[in-house]
């Protein structure tokens, strides 16, 4: 049904945040949580809250959750398994006669894909503290409007400062999602357990050369933008192979080029690169490197080169006693899991920072995500939502 609400035609799946699809799959699934007898809330951000009160309301609740917006012509298995999967999880220990003595909070997060404004996790981001609310007023999408506007139009009015969660708001955070990877499928593993979460740090290069008749200017005088562009690339590709880690991964993913015509020699470039590694320290050291790799091209080639920082984010470690809690579930049910690391980063990168915090991954076919072929089998669905549901049931009555 979620997936019904959508700008393009299925299988592929555009909801972007705050748009009327988004909207009405928010109102939907505030239907399902109220008819589960959950109590929901909204903060100025939209990100929405389902508890189910547990025996003890005075302790921190126990969080799961994940987000249900979604790229152009994407799938709908992406985020949308951890916010129904979670809601089943709920549903399934309350039939089950369960009663939690810490609270069980469902959360679906606000904008975890950057495609309105430029930043990926904007709700999670907000929560955790990771970004002020500078950002109401910063953040502009294609049109030019504000995150405040935006997000006012679409009814989610207030002070933006109020959506960090209070200190120890929660005493775990557990999200359940596609692996976006073939791992698992490949080894015949329902359940990988994740150990730790990469992060990115994205920034963009402009790169300018002088620009020229085709014809007219002759080789020995050219001072190519887009010819250093390509130099930096394949220097950038180089640097994240011969990292010494086989989780530092590269990818340019923009390349604009000015003016654009095939009889002008392009007198601006400007590139968007993604570097990610699960250990930081490695990550800053490519970066690093690739810093320097820009300052000898440009004075080899003569052309100006400016890197912008967009951002640059810590990775996450998985917290010992929630994949403790991941891992019994997975005992219990007798089923293999394999610890796992994640390559792209999710909303638990930033719930990490307020929460311990473990993920669960379930196996995507071929390890396609992000497009409309994106597909979850059922079966694996269902028993990743009921390694949450055990997995949620004993870090609710752990009191400790």
């Amino acid at each position: 049904m979620l997936a019904t609400f959508s700008d393009v035609e299925p299988p592929a799946v555009t909801r972007i945040v705050f748009s009327e699809q988004d909207l009405r799959a928010r109102s939907w699934f505030k239907q399902l949580c109220a008819e589960a007898g959950l109590a929901t809330r909204e903060d100025a951000v939209g990100n929405t809250f389902a508890r189910w009160e547990g025996a003890r309301a005075d302790l921190p609740a126990v969080a799961t959750g994940s987000h249900v917006d979604a790229i152009p012509y994407s799938g709908k298995f992406d985020g949308v398994v951890g916010v129904l999967g979670g809601l089943e999880s709920i549903r399934a220990l309350q039939k089950s006669g369960f009663r939690p003595a810490r609270s069980i909070e469902l959360i679906q997060f606000t904008a975890e894909e950057p495609t309105r404004f430029g930043v990926g996790c904007l709700g999670s981001r907000l929560l955790s503290g990771a970004l002020t609310d500078s950002v109401d007023i910063t953040l502009r999408d294609d049109s030019g409007d504000t995150l405040n506007a935006v997000r006012t139009r679409a009814g989610f009015g207030g002070d933006l400062a109020a959506v960090r969660l209070a200190e120890n708001a929660y005493s775990a955070f557990v999200e359940l999602h596609i692996e976006q990877g073939p791992l698992l499928e490949r080894e015949n593993t329902p359940i990988g357990v994740v150990t730790n979460i990469a992060a990115p740090a994205s920034f963009l290069v402009t790169i300018e050369g002088q620009g020229g008749h085709a014809g007219g200017t002759l080789m020995p005088g050219r001072r190519d933008a887009l010819c250093a562009a390509s130099e930096l690339i394949l220097e950038i590709e180089r640097l994240a192979r011969s990292s010494g880690s086989a989780d530092t991964v590269a990818t340019v993913g923009t390349c604009e080029v000015y003016p654009g015509a095939i009889n002008s020699i392009p007198s601006r470039v400007k590139v968007g690169v993604d570097l990610r590694d699960i250990d930081g320290g490695v990550r800053n050291r490519v970066l690093d490197e690739i810093k320097r790799a820009a300052e000898s091209i440009s004075q080899q080639r003569q052309v100006q080169m400016q890197m912008e920082m967009l951002n640059a984010d810590l990775p996450a470690s998985s917290s010992p006693h929630v994949l403790q809690a991941i891992e019994s579930a997975c005992g219990e049910m007798k089923i293999p899991s394999r610890r796992i690391v994640s390559r792209a980063y999710h909303d638990s990168l930033f719930m990490s920072r307020v929460a311990p915090m473990a993920m669960i991954f379930i196996p995507c076919r071929d390890g396609v995500s992000h497009r409309p072929d994106e597909y979850a089998a059922i079966g694996d669905i269902a028993s990743g939502v009921e390694v949450l549901a055990r997995s949620l049931a004993a870090l609710s009555i752990d009191v400790t």
